[in-house]
């Protein structure tokens, strides 16, 4: 009798996926909170993943892994709002990377948009946004989605994600 493999069995990489994890963690990338209101409440979760695809129409493309928790309340809701970071999020940006982490307190400066989504009026820009498409990849899913409405913020030092850490840019004019 063959056992039947489990549903939420974690896949092994293979050579090649340890591969491609070790030149992502040299490949810098820019820092973004992704946030919804769902029926439960708030979610959101930090992807660097986050990158333009069109002006016109206005869409980006984002990854998230597994469809449950906040990556599942992501997916399920009619729009998000991908928050584009500076170095003065990284603590912000760590508790939104570790499940179960405290979020959305008051000390942490969350306000809500009139359409209801969680908003972050000290990011560098927010982009309110729906999602064209989903596509399943592996354990993953890749969200193509139209930009709303673009909400600038404050400009400060940007930060990167590199190595599994984040890092401060020198601040640009």
């Amino acid at each position: 009798m063959s056992a039947v493999p489990s549903s939420r069995a974690v896949p092994t990489p293979s050579a090649v996926g340890e591969g491609l994890k070790a030149a992502f963690r040299t490949h810098p990338a820019g820092v973004a909170i992704i946030t919804a209101s769902t029926p439960d409440g708030p979610v959101g979760l930090t992807a660097s993943s986050v990158a333009s695809v069109a002006v016109d129409p206005a869409a980006i493309v984002f990854s998230v892994t597994r469809a449950t928790g906040s990556a599942g309340g992501l997916l399920s809701a009619d729009t998000f709002v991908v928050h584009l970071i500076d170095d003065e999020h990284s603590e912000l940006a760590q508790r939104f990377a570790v499940s179960g982490s405290e979020r959305f307190t008051p000390e942490q400066g969350w306000s809500t948009l009139p359409t209801g989504e969680p908003y972050l009026p000290t990011a560098r820009f927010a982009l309110r946004s729906r999602a064209l498409q989903v596509v399943p990849v592996g354990t993953s899913s890749v969200v193509i989605a139209e930009v709303l409405e673009a909400l600038p913020g404050p400009q400060g030092r940007p930060m990167v994600y590199l190595d599994r850490q984040f890092h401060a840019l020198p601040h640009q004019p």
